[in-house]
């Protein structure tokens, strides 16, 4: 989604200036969020580097906790955006005020008072002293040496030391299930299964058989006992991926296995322990999602002890380069397979699929080479050089059946992975594990390939 600018306007000598989301988050800047007066004067809340955002209001999720009944639940939120803080009224009942003015979103600069129910917050805004950012470049399988990064990096480790529940919250494409998987092999579970659950693969009907397993018989169709993916994570990490996807009527049962870290499965009479830490990711706002009914408050609550939230790739200034590089690498390409032109060219694009799209343009000019892709863009792919080997034969194939482009790039994308991966496999003797480790991707995506052939 595109930015969207802030009108300019004046109140009291105060001004509500224009910026955009992509600002750079600066080291040194540091708000004060005061009451001043009302029902909680003398709370306060300080947002900086490494809290950029706080939700006010009086649920228990709050981040600014107000018991001032005129507050709503999800009241307004906070947010670091450059050298200014952003305010924006969550769809309160009583609205949110900047000095006078009701506001639906605005910057601020320190110095208004906002009026939040009965409270009145005050703003200062101060230079803190810089926090020394780490050199590192990864975490990991996680790469990344933008600023953006590595600010993530501490509290990646933090969070992986730790067993607590965490969600991983980002566009898609930006990397949450390998941050997840790399939170699990940096933790005190990595000698046990990391299990991957995917709410939008699975039909509804079959969410929960597929969660918690069934006993044999105890639906149409259940010829055989089924081990769920809860269990099959005993001891490791199960990584509940599209959280904010889930049906809402199983919800109130996966709450239950976390708080009492047991289960059963359907049709089963025993209690099961599950031992199991739990992650999750969302490309959804989880806190719209509470405040719309279509996700249970007291299951975010257990599950976000944490919040991460990935940045997208057009914001991870410098990133773009070294990522390209590194993709080549994994997919078997040499340093002069992408031009400096190409990478430069790509440094300027949004990437709306993030770092997935960007890893799907390295497999494309691998597979097709630069002067074949801009060939076929200008539609003049039959003069374009060939390329070889059998991605080569694909590619000549579609082309001869006057297959679309998108498409045609599709098929020889899914030959050229296709190949990569079983010779992955084969180099590390099947062994999924070290294939995806040496591939530098999730585990999934060797298991994925693998039931495409058995089907």
């Amino acid at each position: 989604m595109a930015p969207r600018p802030f009108a300019e306007e004046e109140d009291d000598g105060k001004t509500v200036q224009q910026a955009r989301h992509g600002d750079p988050l600066p080291d040194d800047i540091a708000f004060l969020v005061s009451v001043v007066d009302g029902p909680d004067r003398g709370t306060s809340y300080r947002l900086g580097p490494e809290a950029p955002k706080a939700l006010v209001g009086t649920s228990p999720g709050a981040d600014f906790k107000l018991g001032d009944r005129l507050v709503s639940r999800r009241h307004a939120s906070f947010e670091l955006a450059g050298s200014r803080l952003r305010i924006r009224d969550e769809g309160s009942t009583n609205g949110t005020v900047v000095n006078g003015v009701a506001v639906v979103e605005a910057l601020l600069v320190g110095g208004e008072q906002v009026r939040i129910g009965s409270n009145v917050l005050a703003l200062q805004m101060a230079r803190v002293a810089a926090q020394p950012l780490p050199v590192s470049t990864s975490f990991q399988r996680v790469l990344g040496a933008s600023r953006e990064m590595q600010r993530l990096y501490p509290l990646l480790e933090r969070v992986a030391a730790s067993q607590i529940p965490v969600i991983l919250e980002g566009e898609t494409g930006t990397g949450k299930e390998a941050v997840a998987e790399a939170i699990h092999e940096a933790g005190p579970r990595a000698k046990g299964p990391f299990v991957v659950f995917d709410c939008t693969a699975v039909p509804a009907s079959m969410v929960e058989a597929e969660l918690f397993g069934h006993e044999r018989g105890s639906f149409t169709g259940a010829d055989a006992r089924r081990i769920g993916l809860l269990e099959q994570a005993e001891g490791g990490t199960l990584l509940i991926d599209e959280i904010g996807d889930m049906d809402l009527a199983l919800q109130p049962k996966l709450l239950r296995a976390i708080e009492r870290r047991e289960f059963r499965r359907i049709g089963g009479n025993k209690a099961l322990q599950a031992d199991v830490r739990i992650l999750s990711a969302t490309r959804r706002n989880l806190d719209a999602e509470v405040e719309a009914g279509r996700f249970r408050d007291d299951l975010f609550h257990r599950l976000a002890v944490a919040r991460i939230e990935l940045p997208p790739l057009r914001k991870r200034r410098g990133d773009v380069p070294l990522l390209a590089r590194a993709f080549c690498r994994e997919l078997g390409g040499t340093e002069a397979s992408l031009s400096a032109a190409l990478v430069a060219r790509w440094d300027t694009q949004e990437w709306p699929g993030n770092v997935r799209e960007l890893r799907n343009a390295v497999a494309r000019t691998l597979a097709l080479g630069e002067t074949f892709l801009d060939a076929a863009s200008d539609g003049d792919a039959e003069e374009a050089a060939a390329p070889t080997g059998s991605v080569a034969e694909v590619a000549a194939r579609v082309i001869g059946e006057g297959m679309p482009l998108a498409r045609a790039r599709q098929h020889v994308i899914d030959a050229f992975e296709a190949a990569y991966l079983a010779g992955m496999l084969a180099q590390h003797g099947g062994i999924v594990t070290r294939a995806a480790a040496a591939a530098g991707v999730a585990r999934r995506h060797f298991q994925r390939r693998r039931a495409r052939t058995r089907d």
